[in-house]
Parts: C-alpha cells; sequence; structure tokens
C-alpha cells in the first residue's frame, strides 16, 4: 500500500462554501473502502490455508499481484489525469476496483482470485492519485495540509476496520473465507458511489466556473528520471524500503503470524495487529504538524525508522507483550508517512514532482510484490505454521534486515541535509514558491 503521486498536477480555484468540505468526506469514504479491501486478505489468511490449502507463497501472491501492474503503470496515472480530469479517472477506476473485488470474493478457482485482485491493483494506484489531486484543486485556496492530513486518516480507518472485521463482523467469519471477501466487496461498492457522487459534484463546479477544465497534458520528459539530486534518492530509498517492509508483514502475515507463533485467536490478532493503523489516524496529523512547525524531518524519519529493526528483533527474541511491538511500529508508521510527501515536494521543484512521485511509486510496487513473494517463500522454506512456530524467524530476520537498510539510507539523508548542501528539511516549512527562489538549491541544481 503506496502515498501518492501524479504526473503535473495544477492547482485550480478551490471549491467555495461546503462543497469542498463534502467533496473531502466523499474522497475519504472512497480511499476508505479501498483500503478496506487491500486489508482483507490477512483476516482471512488462516481460512485460507486451512479450508483452500493455500501455501503461504500462493497467500503472499495475492497481496504481491496487487503491486506487480503498478510497476509498469506507475508514471501512467497522472498522464490520464491531467488529459479526463480526476473525477473521470476516479468514477472509471473505482469501477474497477469493485470489479476486481467481486472476482476475489468468488475466488474459486485461486487464477479467479489472483486475477480480481489483479485487477483491484491496476485500478487501485490510480484511484488514489486520482482522489489526492482531486482533493488539491478543491482545497487549493487554503487547508490543503488538513484536508490531506484527514483524507490519510481515513484511509487508515479503511486499515483499522479491516483488521477489526473478525471481531465486529464475527457471524460473518463463521461461515468461512468468503463472506468476509463479500464484506470487503461491499467496502469497494461504498467506495465506487462515492467516486459517483464525486464526479456529479465536480462536473457541476466546473460548468459554473468554480473549478477550471482539466488542463493539456504535459509531455514527459524523461531525462529527470535521471536527474534527481542525492537526497532524493535517499529519500527514495526510505520510501521503497519502508513500504516493503510494513505492508507486507501487516497486510499479509502478520495476523496469520501472531496466531500460529503467539497463541492469539483470530479475534486477538485481528486486534492488536489494528492498532498500528488506529494509532496512525490520529497520530499522522499530530507528526506532519510538528514537522512543520520545528522542522527536523530528516532527524523526524531518522529516529522512527530505527523502531522498524527493533520490533522485528522484539518480536524474535523475546516474549514481551505484543503491544511492545504494536506501539512501536504505530509510531513509526504515523511519522514516517506524515513527513515523507512534503520532505519529498521539497526536495524537487514543481515541475518535475509528478515524475519523482512516480517514479517512487514504480519502485514500491516493484518491492513490495518482491517483498511479499520472498516472505511467503521464507515462511514455507522453514514450514513455518501453528505446528511450527519458529519457522517464522526467517521471515522477521528479513524483515529486520530490510528495516536496517532503510535506516542506512535516512541516515545518510539527515547526514547530508544537516550539512552545507542541505534543501531546508531540517527548518520549518516555507512556501514552496519562496524556498525556490530564495538561496535554498533546487533538487538537481547541484
Amino acid at each position: 500500500m503506496s502515498g501518492g503521486g501524479g504526473s503535473g498536477f495544477r492547482p485550480a480555484v478551490a471549491g467555495q462554501g461546503a462543497a469542498r468540505w463534502w467533496v473531502l468526506a466523499l474522497l475519504s469514504l472512497a480511499i476508505a473502502g479501498s483500503y478496506y479491501e487491500y486489508d482483507a486478505i490477512a483476516p482471512i489468511a488462516d481460512f485460507l490455508r486451512a479450508e483452500r490449502g493455500f501455501t503461504q507463497a500462493q497467500i503472499g501472491m495475492l497481496n504481491a499481484v496487487f503491486s506487480l501492474p503498478n510497476i509498469f503503470l506507475a508514471l501512467l496515472g497522472g498522464v490520464l489525469i491531467d488529459r479526463y480530469g480526476p473525477a473521470r479517472v476516479a468514477t472509471w477506476t473505482a469501477a474497477l476496483c469493485l470489479a476486481g473485488a467481486a472476482l476475489t470474493a468468488i475466488g474459486s478457482p485461486y487464477a479467479v482470485m489472483v486475477t480480481g485482485r489483479l485487477i483491484f491493483g491496476v485500478a487501485e494506484e490510480a484511484l488514489f492519485i486520482a482522489l489526492l489531486a482531486g482533493l488539491a484543486q478543491w482545497f487549493s485556496s487554503g487547508g490543503t495540509a488538513l484536508a490531506m492530513a484527514l483524507f490519510f486518516s481515513f484511509a487508515r480507518i479503511g486499515s483499522y476496520a479491516a483488521d477489526t472485521s473478525p471481531d465486529w463482523g464475527h457471524a460473518v467469519y463463521a461461515h468461512g473465507w468468503q463472506q468476509p471477501l463479500w464484506l470487503a466487496a461491499a467496502a469497494t461498492a461504498a467506495s465506487f458511489a462515492a467516486a459517483l457522487v464525486y464526479r456529479v459534484i465536480d462536473a457541476r463546479a466546473r460548468a459554473s466556473g468554480r473549478l477550471p477544465a482539466a488542463a493539456a497534458p504535459e509531455r514527459i520528459t524523461w531525462s529527470d528520471l535521471v536527474s534527481f539530486n542525492l537526497s532524493y534518492w535517499y529519500i527514495l530509498a526510505l520510501n521503497v524500503l519502508f513500504a516493503a517492509v510494513f505492508f507486507p508483514f501487516r497486510s499479509t502475515f502478520a495476523i496469520e503470524y501472531f496466531q500460529d507463533a503467539k497463541g492469539l485467536t483470530l479475534q486477538q490478532a485481528g486486534l492488536a495487529n489494528s492498532w498500528v493503523f488506529f494509532a496512525a489516524i490520529f497520530a499522522t496529523p499530530v507528526f506532519g504538524f510538528l514537522a512543520d512547525r520545528v522542522g527536523r524531518r530528516s532527524l523526524m524519519m531518522m529516529i522512527a525508522t530505527l523502531l522498524m529493526p527493533l520490533v522485528f528483533l522484539i518480536l524474535g527474541t523475546t516474549d514481551w507483550s505484543l503491544w511492545i511491538s504494536t506501539a512501536l511500529m504505530g509510531i513509526s508508521f504515523s511519522v514516517v508517512p506524515a513527513v515523507i510527501w512534503p520532505s519529498t515536494a521539497m526536495l524537487v521543484e514543481p515541475r518535475r514532482l509528478g515524475t519523482a512521485f512516480g517514479l517512487i511509486n514504480l519502485l514500491q510496487n516493484l518491492f513490495l510484490a518482491a517483498s511479499n513473494l520472498t516472505a511467503g517463500w521464507l515462511a514455507d522454506r522453514a514450514h513455518a505454521g501453528p505446528a511450527h512456530p519458529a519457522g517464522y524467524e526467517a521471515m522477521l530476520w528479513y524483515f529486520g534486515l530490510l528495516s536496517l537498510v532503510a535506516f542506512v539510507s535516512v541516515a545518510l539523508l539527515w547526514r547530508r541535509e544537516s550539512g552545507p548542501r542541505g534543501h531546508g528539511l531540517e527548518r520549518r516549512s516555507e512556501p514552496s514558491h519562496v524556498s525556490l527562489n530564495t538561496g535554498v538549491p533546487a533538487a538537481g541544481s547541484e
């Protein structure tokens, strides 16, 4: 699961009055529904293994295939949004998400389930980008940071609801693996309905002149892909590696690991896993606010990233309460996304920001797919399961070592940004049009 980016977003006249808050509510509902569907696999992983005979690698594939198409399509979403407008693209992609969720819920044979996740993956990334682009247009005159913080909080609500669904949806889970997936499909149906209403409101706003017509697409400059500043590559490495650790563990393997290795019931495991997302609902806007007020962005990311290898060390070598590792991972997940995307925008010239985000998304999806498959293969190879919980140790070591590499990348970023070649990440925020014209070196200007 990635964090945004399109090609050449253009500011627009913001929607006036209550309309833009209705748009925020609709876009938040749309993203929450899609995040619920993405996280619907982990709560039923044990069912898939027991009732369908799936291997760990097959379960990992259900989330890996989500990322695979976006390895090739990550740079395309922004072009489509520029050409057709965020509202249209959001409607199209939300419809595809619903179709993919339905096929996943049908789920038999295995190829149908994989196909459903593939279709969902093709659409969800573009839906996410379209919703962010639409939000930027409606709040371009002010309140963008608050709006995006609330938007991301609702995304976390979708993940939290999926993780806790074995508890509040106990009657649904009593019937096995399939009905929980139909519940997730219903969440994507709500997402599609919200996108439809958003399109109607957006069309009326454009007809009345409150929002301009979609601008003509810009030509993609492929040389921009290799001309970014060194700080950008450090932050890209952190973004990619952090996602390759967090989402495969929390969204694919954590719940069954808690059941097999820690002796939790499905409901207890889902609740423990959910608190990472629950904390992020409230903490992400707080850390974003602090970053704007005090700066120290690379230092904040370095401290937060260091918590991740500690999480896997605690899980693999101690019998400490799961709430300790959950709290540490929750803090890390709250800080890094809140700080990393605004920091990326500070490192890259506005005209190249879409390309920068697209490149991050491309590599992030590549590593997400590879990480899901690698973790599943390691668990299978070690015969991990309720009869052999020690088999999960190889997977924990893999995630822990990958976390250490992420920490090294952000440590290098902090060292660079604290020195004379820094780009302002350690200072308080300034408007981008000011910082780019007051002596702060632009990315790639060295």
